[in-house]
């Protein structure tokens, strides 16, 4: 069983009027590559931030391999959290970038550095407020990999990267994490280009975890539904529908839950073509199936409240 390195217990950040993260409970095992995924603004940068303490928790815990973060100097030398707006010094070049994160991160690896830089093509001896936008985020990639942290955070930085150099991304972070095994937290809105990385998924949403499971274990929880909508309607009948989709007498349905091989073949038999949900297409469902709760609690919350206030004008 993996050690778990990351224990966070009932963590609460909030601005001003905003509840960023709220109520957070997360344990993150040594040796795996998560995915933690989310829309805009669901707290999936506040809460990396407070894990690598660049923010203040407002209640709660968080433990880093095994010690508050925070001003903790033994920890953070086993941390990297590279941003997808990380910011550098204006006369730094690479070189200096690398140089500098060499003398922090006790794992580097300069070879593997130089290496990267050459299959991406960055100029080493230009100055980076002079690079390209994909050629800061390679800046940025290159030092999450060649500091071989034992927990590496990536929010995003590889978005300013081609196709091509996404994929050269991924494909170097697979190889160095199957020879230096370590935990990676990728945070991607390409979710598709990571799906097949990932081994642990966390979705984020308003500020609250709302699915924290294995990805093989959600890759069969979830499939789509086609054919004539009545027979849709009936098979899906006392199932969790994630998504409708009628088109005339057609229909297209999202089903949460896995299916047992009876109920294939009783598809089949029913001329209903089944298919899985691509974790993109599963995190976008989660995600507005969470939403829709939520206001709709918010909703009768506030019938509640409303009602509340007759019964006590009433007294």
């Amino acid at each position: 069983m993996n050690t778990a390195i990351v224990e966070v217990k009932d963590l609460h950040r909030s601005f001003r009027h905003v509840e960023a993260l709220d109520g957070v409970n997360l344990t993150l095992a040594e040796g795996k590559i998560y995915g933690l995924l989310g829309r805009n603004g669901a707290g999936k940068t506040t809460l990396m931030s407070i894990l690598t303490a660049q923010a203040f928790a407002s209640s709660g815990s968080v433990s880093v391999f095994g010690e508050p973060p925070y001003e903790n100097e033994k920890v953070l030398r086993r941390l990297c959290f590279i941003r997808e707006s990380q910011k550098y010094a204006d006369d730094f070049k690479p070189v200096h970038a690398f140089r500098a994160a060499s003398l922090f991160h006790r794992n580097w690896d300069q070879a593997l550095a130089m290496e990267l830089a050459r299959d991406f093509g960055l100029p080493l001896n230009r100055r980076i407020k002079k690079l390209s936008r994909g050629q800061l985020s390679a800046v940025g990639a290159i030092i999450g990999l060649a500091s071989r942290a034992e927990l590496t955070f990536f929010d995003e930085p590889y978005l300013g990267l081609d196709a091509v150099a996404r994929q050269l991304f991924y494909d170097r972070l697979l190889a160095d994490y199957a020879e230096f095994p370590r935990t990676i937290v990728l945070s991607s809105h390409l979710i598709d280009e990571v799906a097949n990385i990932l081994e642990h998924v966390v979705i984020i949403d308003r500020g609250k975890i709302i699915l924290d499971q294995d990805a093989d274990t959600i890759r069969g929880s979830a499939f789509t539904l086609a054919g004539s909508r009545a027979r849709v309607e009936a098979f899906a009948a006392g199932r969790k529908v994630l998504h409708r989709g009628d088109m005339g007498a057609l229909a297209a349905w999202t089903i949460d839950g896995p299916l047992s091989p009876g109920e294939r073949r009783e598809a089949q038999e029913l001329d209903l073509e089944i298919s899985p949900v691509s974790l993109q297409q599963f995190v976008i469902r989660k995600t507005l199936d969470a939403g829709g709760a939520a206001i709709k609690a918010a909703g009768n919350g506030g019938a509640d409240a409303r009602q509340a206030n007759r019964t006590g004008a009433l007294q």
